[in-house]
């Protein structure tokens, strides 16, 4: 575990994307070049695995295969958080074990999904987990996908369990943040990050350590201003970067209008700047042709550039 946790656990950490074919395997290639792209833009951590990566719809291989690659290509460029997230806890020690040898800095829990929980059993899953695994834990607050709130005061009570080094918010309620951040006042080292990226310049000028933004996957520079605007509280820069923020949360993330899943837009806008393949995990359908015109339409009016199709990265094969 690193000394001093808010140091190395803060700023802009990208939830990468999972690049898929068609049928459904790991695009390799498209991860290289998505990995090499994230740190181009900055950013200062990385977080495979996560749910912007699909990792509950992808099979276990393809996870392994995962923090495989991505572990050796980062190779310590920057902080690396793995996701192990499932719905069994042996399961999610088995992904840890791999995220440590393949040199993963911390790992990721949301609680388990399916069967609702008390908070009382959530704290003591999270005991458990952080005695099992071998990395520092960040415990993940996703209530609409986890149907359980980590409630303030778990948080709180969860510090007191030696290996869980800090949150990361996605709850989106920014009241859940203020209880949070006031009752870590007297814990300085732990690490609170948030996840609606809409959110991440006014968490962080209110106290976040950093945002976790699906967004840097596509535009990461624009996400490492954000942040560092908002860290040295210089408002107008803040203010400029979080309305970009906002204005390509309005298009890329609204396209599919009918289910409102955010990465079908995400993935596809990545397919369309020649980054990775758009391909999704299964359940999820592809947009259809008018979404896909409303996506490359919103890349021509943020500024970023649509290519035909991704070719490899060639600092992406440099660290193959």
């Amino acid at each position: 575990m690193k000394t001093n946790n808010k140091q190395f656990f803060r700023g802009i950490v990208t939830p990468l994307v999972t690049p898929l074919r068609e049928d459904g395997e790991l695009d390799a290639g498209g991860m290289e070049n998505l990995i090499e792209h994230v740190l181009a833009g900055g950013v200062h951590g990385v977080f495979a695995l996560g749910s912007t990566g699909e990792a509950p719809g992808l099979s276990y291989d393809i996870r392994f295969e995962v923090i495989e690659r991505v572990g050796r290509q980062v190779a310590g460029r920057v902080p690396l958080l793995v996701g192990i997230t499932d719905t069994s806890i042996k399961e999610s020690i088995r992904q840890a074990e791999a995220a440590a040898r393949a040199g993963a800095d911390a790992v990721v829990a949301a609680p388990p999904f399916y069967f609702k929980m008390t908070q009382r059993e959530l704290l003591d899953y999270f005991r458990r987990l952080a005695e099992a695994v071998p990395l520092p834990l960040f415990i993940y607050n996703l209530p609409s996908c986890t149907k359980v709130d980590i409630a303030p005061e778990t948080v709180v009570r969860s510090m007191e369990i030696p290996g869980i080094v800090g949150l990361k918010d996605s709850s989106g309620d920014m009241s859940h943040f203020h209880k949070v951040r006031e009752l870590c006042r007297d814990n300085p080292d732990y690490v609170l990050m948030v996840g609606p990226e809409e959110l991440l310049v006014e968490s962080v000028l209110l106290g976040a350590d950093g945002g976790i933004s699906g967004g840097s996957n596509l535009y990461p520079e624009l996400y490492v201003r954000a942040f560092e605007a908002a860290a040295r509280g210089d408002l107008p820069a803040a203010v400029a970067a979080h309305r970009e923020i906002i204005r390509l949360s309005n298009a890329i993330y609204d396209a599919d209008r009918e289910s409102g899943f955010y990465l079908k837009g995400l993935k596809h806008a990545l397919e369309l700047r020649g980054i990775c393949s758009g391909a999704l995990a299964e359940p999820f359908l592809p947009l259809l042709p008018d979404e896909k015109k409303r996506v490359a339409a919103a890349l021509k009016t943020l500024g970023l550039g649509v290519v035909a199709k991704h070719a490899e990265n060639p600092k992406a094969v440099a660290a193959r």
